[in-house]
């Protein structure tokens, strides 16, 4: 069966792409546990935040209200985390879609990335000075 990958266009492609970025993250050894216990039995809520928050970002389709960063302010993760983090999202966009809004998925994860890891490193060093 040949299946041709088309780009990210639609809910249904966003909600593909969130299921199945979320099953690899739940399977991978070193992110599984820190996800497991931050989001407990809340899995379907937090599938659901997400689909809005990237139907947002992807489609121009404002579903989403919130700020992102809060939540994961003081996750117990490292560079590493978020580089498995990043591997992961670009292997998923990249195994089941191709185009503009892939690359575009996939560019700003990215920097989705980067932004949470400098403000989780700032967020801790300044906890740090603050008990000093």
């Amino acid at each position: 069966m040949d299946t041709k990958k088309t780009d990210i266009l639609s809910i249904g492609e966003v909600k593909t792409l969130v299921n199945t970025f979320y099953d690899n993250v739940r399977a991978d050894d070193l992110l599984k546990d820190i996800f497991n216990q931050k989001i407990g039995d809340r899995w379907t809520e937090h599938l659901e935040k997400m689909y809005r928050f990237w139907q947002t970002v992807l489609l121009g389709e404002h579903t989403y209200n919130g700020s992102p960063f809060p939540p994961h302010m003081q996750l117990p993760v490292e560079k590493e985390h978020f580089d498995r983090w990043q591997s992961i999202f670009h292997n998923t966009v990249d195994t089941l879609f191709t185009g503009k809004k892939a690359d575009e998925a996939k560019w700003r994860a990215s920097k989705m990335a980067e932004l949470f890891h400098y403000k989780i490193e700032h967020f801790k060093a300044s906890a740090s000075n603050s008990l000093q």
